[in-house]
């Protein structure tokens, strides 16, 4: 089946970011994020597409990285991931860029490939037709799917014109549509194509009616993302795993009579066989042997993380082995995945186990890597395949980064930055921080089972607000810093001078809005430190206590700053409406930590 790392949703949150990050990297973009692009990740955002290229060579290694190193030569284009498969003998490749960049990199990848591999020679479990199988780009950020479509058909054109292999166009690249799956392209593989080429209904796209013997066919296509991910099962048997991926595939088995295997095919009133639909929407599945492991395994693409999640396939592949006999062993990603769906099953786990989902995240997918076996086959680093992570850069982020010590020694030196804003925002997310552990330590409570949502609930609110004032403690950095950019700008001419103060317009806005952030983020931890000092364990209610003197002390540092960076700014109707709302949550902080102290008090 056709493999690929990054999987996302487009239509996510969360997959929005890791376009913000994609597009960050690949613009070498050193600005902070700003407020406005809090608001609306997509603003500005250079055209991003990834390619995942599967190759037809999975055991020898100076093939792949001679192939990798084509990749490489395009300095605008990020190589992502590279994942080779010994019993597949195929090599998923990933990498991001511009589109005119990726195309480029694409192009000599499957050049160096139609000169290294010969596809007469080639063997493997995965079913496959060319040197570079599958070409499939993903349109990212800031392009549509439409004008990808417009790259790959150029791509696919520039294949056959220049090196005389075969393409055709899939997915939604597909000039036809019988060519829109990949399976019906691909079908009869590379030895049935020396035939199948000849067929005017499988003439390519691009090319002669002539197969290509060393290179065979390639297929280039326009697609969304999709995970491909495999569940292992306890026994040898190809057919008893295909009954189970016949069980959840969306497509399902054909129907027959008695037998479902040997029985007679049950056809409608044209001779056409009927189908039995499969448990699982927007999924593709196979079964095959993979002799490196010993086991049999259920491949599969989810062509829609919406419709059907990590965990949701796991647990249909389960009870469906369950039914016939056999046991899921553990499972595999191929390539990279998104966070999120790794968060949706580390929760989904949480709380069959009736446990609270308000942890880390790094905590949540380490229950998610444990409950789905991603680890039973060769261990599994989030921090090479996720996403997020792997594209992270941590000097956007310093601060954060720093352990206790090496924070309080950078404040303490003699730069101005971090300074006040910055501590705020960090003793803040302390504040929450310990409300959030009380609800933590409530919903393991013997005796307290039937309420473990409740406090569940709560715990996963704190965290959230933890994060955002995570967030902001480098962001108040950044801001000051945005400011000191704008002093340096030049004014040696009347236009010069009016781009610089329109410039530290922009940035003493932004200094006033993030310290103001602080305050609106941190007054939410007041309802989950108050419920907590009400109705959560008693032994901890001391440390809810302490929780409402740090969110005071952030929302009041946090306010010396919204009023500092105010002061002799001349636009006056924007200071008068921050000072405002600053005001009110300063009296709302007030009365919310003298409430919960008092509640703190009475119990001691």
């Amino acid at each position: 089946m056709e493999t690929t790392e990054l999987m996302t949703n487009v239509l996510s949150d969360q997959f929005k970011l890791i376009e913000k990050l994609v597009a960050r990297f690949i613009n070498n973009h050193t600005n902070p994020i700003t407020f406005a692009d809090i608001k609306n990740p997509f603003k500005l955002m250079k055209p991003i597409i990834e390619c995942v290229p599967n190759f037809s060579e999975g055991n020898d290694l100076s093939v792949i990285d001679a192939i990798c190193a084509e990749i490489k030569k395009v300095s605008s284009v990020k190589l992502l991931d590279v994942d080779p498969g010994k019993a597949t003998n195929r090599t998923v490749v990933t990498f991001v860029g511009d589109p005119d960049s990726v195309i480029e990199a694409s192009f000599y990848a499957i050049k160096k490939a139609s000169e290294l591999i010969d596809m007469s020679k080639h063997k493997g479990e995965h079913p496959r037709m060319g040197a570079t199988d599958v070409c499939p780009l993903i349109p990212i950020s800031g392009i549509s799917m439409e004008d990808t479509v417009k790259y790959a058909d150029a791509l696919a054109k520039r294949v056959s014109d220049e090196l005389g292999i075969p393409t055709y166009l899939y997915e939604s690249a597909a000039k036809t549509p019988e060519r829109k799956n990949l399976a019906n392209v691909r079908s009869g593989e590379y030895e049935g194509f020396f035939k199948k080429i000849k067929d005017p209904q499988w003439k390519p796209d691009y090319g002669d009616s002539e197969f290509n013997t060393k290179s065979g066919a390639t297929a280039i296509g326009v697609r969304d993302f999709l995970i491909a991910y495999n569940v292992n099962l306890n026994t040898t048997s190809v057919r008893r795993a295909n009954a189970v991926a016949f069980d959840v595939r969306e497509k399902g088995r054909i129907k027959r009579e008695g037998n479902p295997l040997t029985g007679k095919i049950i056809r409608d009133d044209e001779g056409n066989a009927l189908r039995e639909e499969g448990l699982l929407k927007s999924v593709k599945a196979i079964g095959w042997f993979i002799e490196e492991y010993g086991i049999a395994q259920i491949s599969m693409n989810l062509t829609d993380i919406k419709t059907t999640s990590l965990h949701k396939a796991f647990e249909a592949v389960r009870q469906c082995a369950n039914n016939r006999g056999m046991r899921v062993t553990g499972s595999e990603l191929v390539g990279l995945i998104p966070k999120q769906p790794l968060l949706d099953a580390g929760k989904y786990f949480l709380e069959k186990q009736e446990r609270s989902v308000g942890i880390s995240e790094e905590e949540i997918i380490k229950i998610a890597i444990k409950s789905l076996g991603l680890d039973e086959l060769a261990p599994f680093d989030p921090q090479k395949k996720v996403i997020e992570f792997l594209l992270a850069d941590k000097s956007e982020r310093p601060l954060v980064n720093y352990d206790l010590r090496r924070f309080a020694d950078e404040t303490a030196s003699e730069s101005p930055a971090p300074g006040g804003g910055s501590i705020s925002a960090y003793v803040g997310s302390l504040g929450i921080s310990l409300g959030t552990m009380v609800a933590n330590l409530s919903a393991h409570k013997r005796g307290w089972e039937d309420k473990w949502q409740y406090y569940s609930e709560y715990a996963e609110k704190g965290q959230s607000i933890k994060d955002e004032l995570m967030f902001l403690v480098d962001e108040d950095t950044q801001a000051f810093n945005k400011i000191l950019d704008a002093l340096r700008m030049p004014k040696n001419n009347d236009e010069e001078t009016k781009a610089r103060k329109q410039e530290l317009n922009n940035a003493t806005k932004y200094a006033i809005e993030i310290p103001l952030r602080v305050m609106k983020t941190a007054i939410k931890s007041y309802s989950i430190l108050e419920e907590m000092t009400k109705d959560g364990l008693k032994a901890s209610i001391s440390d809810a206590g302490v929780g409402a003197l740090c969110t005071h002390t952030a929302i009041q540092g946090a306010y010396f700053n919204v009023k500092i960076n105010c002061k002799d700014f001349d636009d006056t109707a924007f200071t008068g409406a921050k000072l405002e709302e600053a005001e009110l949550i300063i009296k709302e902080s007030e009365q919310a930590q003298k409430r919960i102290i008092a509640l703190v008090e009475a119990a001691m």
